[in-house]
């Protein structure tokens, strides 16, 4: 595992990394017994979680990340990427898994093409991203990094030290590159305040429970999801 890779490892088990997780899946619709597809894995954290009273089906492509797994629960894993989805038969799945994966691939319409085919009638897509606002936020505020605020102003992309360049995109481009087959259901927002934080408070054994409870509380007030870090979008088929 490079050095970046296990940046990211150690990440997820931060007091602030952890609490990430749980506002993703609080925010999720009701996920029991259902077939899901976790596209881009990772670590399987969340795949994990679902996996209690789900059929998950993993994929992600990086070797590295799946030999080094959370797998407490029975899932399938697969390694690969958009071919994989093209193996798979229409309307399959009822729910996808897509966190923090678009922002870093440049094949996003054949990617929701994809989705939208293997995707049941009333089934959902959860797409978590990066939101231009609230990164500027983090960058302005918390690192003080006028150069990369800058560039996010300019409509710059930035590199990412886990996974590469971070091409930011509008939420409204989703349905775009579903060429309008889904629609936006619902977006609400994480990580509005802690990402400001000083990371010296996280330590509290408080701290993801009072935070948690905030953050939920104002993921759907304009205002605040407007600046949050990221965006948790709920995509539905027309």
């Amino acid at each position: 595992m490079n050095k970046h890779m296990k940046s990211y490892c150690d990440y997820t088990n931060t007091p602030w990394g952890k609490l990430f997780y749980q506002c993703v899946w609080e925010q999720l619709p009701v996920c029991n017994g259902k077939n899901i597809l976790d596209f881009g894995s990772g670590f399987g954290i969340t795949t994990n979680h679902l996996s209690v009273n789900n059929s998950v089906t993993a994929v992600e492509p990086s070797r590295t990340m799946i030999k080094a797994r959370c797998k407490e629960y029975d899932y399938k894993q697969l390694k690969g990427s958009v071919d994989i989805l093209k193996k798979i038969p229409n309307n399959t799945f009822d729910c996808i898994i897509c966190h923090n994966v678009l922002e870093y691939i440049e094949n996003r319409k054949e990617l929701l093409t994809e989705f939208t085919r293997i995707l049941k009638r009333d089934g959902f897509i959860s797409i978590v991203k990066h939101n231009k606002a609230g990164r500027i936020m983090q960058k302005a505020i918390f690192d003080y990094d006028i150069k990369s605020v800058n560039m996010l102003l300019d409509n710059t992309n930035l590199k990412s030290g886990n996974f590469g360049e971070i091409s930011i995109y509008s939420d409204s481009s989703l349905e775009e590159y579903s060429d309008f087959k889904l629609y936006i259901e619902k977006v609400m927002g994480i990580c509005t305040f802690y990402g400001l934080q000083n990371n010296d408070i996280k330590s509290d054994p408080k701290w993801i429970t009072d935070m948690k409870s905030l953050e939920m509380r104002v993921s759907e007030i304009d205002e605040f999801r407007d600046i949050a870090f990221f965006h948790h979008i709920i995509l539905k088929k027309k």
